[in-house]
């Protein structure tokens, strides 16, 4: 009777489903309330402040343009002063720590101060994006109801991604496009049948909300796609994929350093923002397309409109404007910008390659399209996210064949020259890998002077391979020992298998020295190596033992290491985890790696 009663009641897989749902759908309510309140700074601040200052006249008063981005970021200055470090700068790394490596709590004030801060920046004119944002905020979300119900550190993560989902598809009117974002992105690659459940629900019900409010628009209109002359345009779109691969190694070393150069400026940390927004706002005195999200000018750009010089100029411009407003302390996100940067380098592309080719190639537009994925792509190292994202925005199964060949090349590209896409700089920086496995986190965390037994049998490289015998027949469960010089420095390893053609010989046996038959290069670790080192070497060199010395170029030996000992190790190390992440507060959780 318990059993079908079982049967009856809502399973574990339900529950985290109907979770989900309710999470996609405060991510939807989420995303509008974040997209209401931009609008609402833009239009009073930037639209308003415009025609405050009179700059629809041009000529003199365009010289009053920055003072709309500094309006911004001087509002921002007392929410920087209420929470340092939350306000400023490009924050989803840090929310990516969050999720990845700090068991996912995150305030329920980060909703609140990311709409806001967003607001001000991009709303004023600053050059970021809404959709990380919005994906943190989404995340938020999920971290609140995770807490609510007190669930593990690997729930937590679904939930936040689950969220992030949400936000994303909402966004866009995208929901399969959400869901890669938070499976590649988010997730990083690593997710179960079950976690993928969960964001396409929440995805879905997002995308729901958006469409019921918004309509099912886009966020920005792609005109209709067709392919001219496949032979000739699919080689143009594989070179064009190299060269936003280019293109985007270029934009996320720019945006570091230029980040790098204020955060090593000797200049009050709130007045940084208002000099990146007198930069941009002289820049845009020119080129005002730079400013916000650069979405009404991507508009122009899809419909074919776009001037050669000017998007190949915009290209580099964008770069720079958005690492100025983020690297400066600005807030935001630089999805929007690396949309438009796709689409000025492809519209760009497409124009030229039209002029040249004019009967074999369609017009810019087809071009620009392909671009913006290719670009979120090769700077985002998520191919499949850039791929559906422009497949549901186009809903034209012929964009398919471009956007997966010069999105995949871009990617390739970007990811041969620099192995990090602009949300991991600042993890290699810290010596943090982010898309490793659970299993190779846990075994570079346990190191090898912890595991080592240092009860080790010694023998002289003098002694003769008779007393080496008598050592083998004494020992219980090693047949692998260090040859030891005059001084004790291990100069090289004798095992029962370097005896074996001289057993039958009585003399040889009393005259030959260890020294003459041991092997001498040896495979050594330090304390300081980790099981991730020691279980490469062990499988590599078919080894069961490896000998532990203080340094590699002074070999005193102070341990042996044992295979079946790390193994151990890292069972016994999982195991803590595990307790640690469904037991918060368990006194032996607090200090990582020690029992």
């Amino acid at each position: 009777m318990k059993t079908k009663i079982r049967r009856i009641l809502p399973g574990e897989n339900f529950r985290v489903t109907a979770i989900a749902a309710c999470i996609g759908l405060m991510a939807g309510a989420t995303n509008i309330l974040f997209r209401t309140t931009v609008s609402l700074v833009h239009d009073t601040i930037f639209v308003g402040g415009s025609a405050l200052l009179g700059l629809e006249k041009g000529g003199l008063h365009l010289l009053l343009l920055p003072l709309i981005p500094i309006c911004g970021m001087v509002l921002l200055i007392p929410l920087s002063l209420l929470f340092p470090g939350e306000i400023n700068g490009y924050g989803f790394p840090k929310f990516l720590r969050q999720v990845n490596l700090e068991g996912g709590i995150v305030r329920f004030r980060t909703i609140i101060l990311k709409i806001l801060s967003c607001a001000l920046t991009i709303g004023t004119g600053g050059s970021a994006g809404v959709e990380g944002p919005i994906a943190q905020v989404g995340g938020a979300v999920g971290s609140q109801v995770g807490q609510f119900f007190r669930v593990s550190g690997s729930r937590m993560k679904i939930f936040i991604a689950a969220g992030c989902a949400g936000g994303v598809a909402a966004m866009f009117n995208a929901p399969i496009a959400g869901v890669f974002f938070a499976a590649e992105i988010v997730l990083l690659g690593t997710y179960e049948i079950g976690s993928f459940a969960a964001l396409v629900i929440s995805s879905a019900m997002a995308t729901v909300v958006s469409r019921g409010y918004y309509g099912v628009s886009p966020a920005f209109p792609i005109p209709a796609y067709e392919i001219v002359n496949s032979f000739v345009e699919i080689p143009l779109y594989s070179l064009m994929g190299v060269l936003v691969g280019l293109i985007a190694v270029l934009h996320i070393d720019v945006f570091y350093k230029i980040r790098d150069r204020f955060g090593a400026f000797g200049l009050h940390t709130q007045l940084k923002p208002l000099l990146g927004a007198l930069v941009l706002g002289v820049l845009a005195m020119g080129f005002p397309q730079i400013m916000g999200d650069g979405y009404h000018y991507l508009g122009e750009v899809l419909a074919g409109r776009g001037v050669l010089w000017v998007m190949a100029a915009l290209v580099f411009l964008k770069i720079a404007a958005t690492a100025l407003t983020l690297g400066s302390g600005g807030a935001g996100g630089v999805f929007a910008p690396a949309l438009f940067i796709g689409a000025v380098t492809g519209g760009a592309f497409g124009d030229l390659a039209h002029t040249l080719l004019p009967r074999y190639t369609a017009n810019s537009s087809a071009y620009a399209a392909v671009g913006i994925g290719a670009f979120l792509a090769a700077s985002t190292h998520a191919p499949l996210t850039a791929i559906f994202l422009l497949f549901e925005m186009t809903g034209n199964y012929r964009i398919i064949i471009p956007i997966m060949l010069s999105s995949i090349i871009g990617t390739v590209v970007a990811a041969h020259l620099n192995p990090d896409s602009i949300d991991t700089v600042d993890f290699s920086r810290d010596g943090i890998d982010l898309h490793e496995g659970r299993e190779i986190s846990v075994m570079k965390s346990i190191k090898v002077g912890r595991v080592i037994s240092e009860d080790v049998d010694f023998i002289s490289e003098q002694a003769n391979v008779d007393q080496l015998l008598t050592i083998f027949s004494m020992a219980r469960d090693s047949f692998y020992f260090p040859v030891v010089d005059e001084s004790g420095r291990m100069t090289g390893i004798v095992s029962l298998q370097d005896v074996k053609s001289i057993l039958h010989d009585e003399e040889l046996r009393l005259s030959a020295r260890v020294g003459n038959i041991c092997t001498r290069k040896v495979v050594v670790l330090t304390p300081e190596d980790n099981l991730y080192t020691a279980m490469a070497l062990f499988d590599a060199k078919g080894l069961e033992q490896i000998p532990v010395v203080e340094d590699t170029n002074d070999r005193w030996v102070v341990g042996m290491l044992k295979r079946g000992d790390a193994i151990a190790a890292y069972n016994k190390e999982v195991i803590r985890r595990g307790i640690c992440e469904r037991s918060e507060g368990a006194p032996f959780c607090s200090i990582s790696g020690e029992q």
